[in-house]
């Protein structure tokens, strides 16, 4: 499997001959001009996830992409005029022979209601979990975990436990735009640090970066 982080939690996963990408939103541009991408997963609506030009950009570059999502995301997808199938709940449905399954829930709390929204986590041909702005538990054997480290929902103390909680046997970092070079390497280093330590290995994955695994 190969990962290419574009920025914040836009991803490009490469499996089994296929491209799948991950939430293309406002703090990267670099998927705006990938080719040749079989699946848009898309988390939920917040802009750092969800930015509506760029999806029509990778939606123009890409005809005939599936664009997945949930029931919140949906609405905004039908007011852009985006086709799109929901897969939320506790389903699972395969898209350009790759497996996902669904993982439903709440964004994490910002400060009281605010930002609460529909959370769909994925998990990619049963070995790539991403969950989105949420601490999810699948419930299931992850081999590769995208792991949210910074946010104002976020502190690396409960990146730390959420990732000891799920025992991935590869970790990287998501979620992590926010921070300057300086709070990168900081965040990262530490994150690292805990997990190396419990048997999980972590790829200190930057913006514009990919890795092999």
């Amino acid at each position: 499997m190969k990962i290419t982080k574009f920025g914040q939690c836009c991803l490009l996963i490469e499996v089994a001959g296929r491209r799948i990408l991950t939430d293309p939103g406002r703090f990267s541009d670099g998927q705006n001009t990938v080719e040749n991408i079989d699946v848009i997963l898309i988390t939920h609506e917040h802009a750092d996830h969800l930015h509506s030009e760029s999806l029509e950009a990778v939606v123009a570059n890409n005809p005939g992409v599936q664009v997945v999502t949930n029931t919140s995301v949906g609405t905004i997808l039908t007011e852009l005029g985006i086709s799109y199938d929901v897969l939320e709940g506790d389903a699972e449905a395969t898209y350009a022979d790759i497996e996902i399954g669904a993982f439903d829930g709440e964004h994490v709390e910002i400060f009281g209601e605010y930002g609460i929204v529909q959370n769909t986590g994925y998990f990619i041909n049963n070995e790539l979990f991403y969950p989105g702005d949420a601490y999810t538990n699948p419930e299931k054997p992850v081999r590769i975990l995208a792991l949210p480290v910074a946010g104002p929902w976020c502190r690396a103390r409960d990146a730390i436990n959420y990732a000891l909680e799920i025992k991935p046997e590869i970790a990287f970092p998501v979620h992590d735009a926010i921070l300057n070079d300086n709070g990168v390497a900081l965040v990262h280093s530490l994150v690292e640090q805990q997990l190396t330590g419990n048997g999980i290995s972590f790829h200190r994955l930057k913006s514009d970066e990919c890795i092999e695994v």
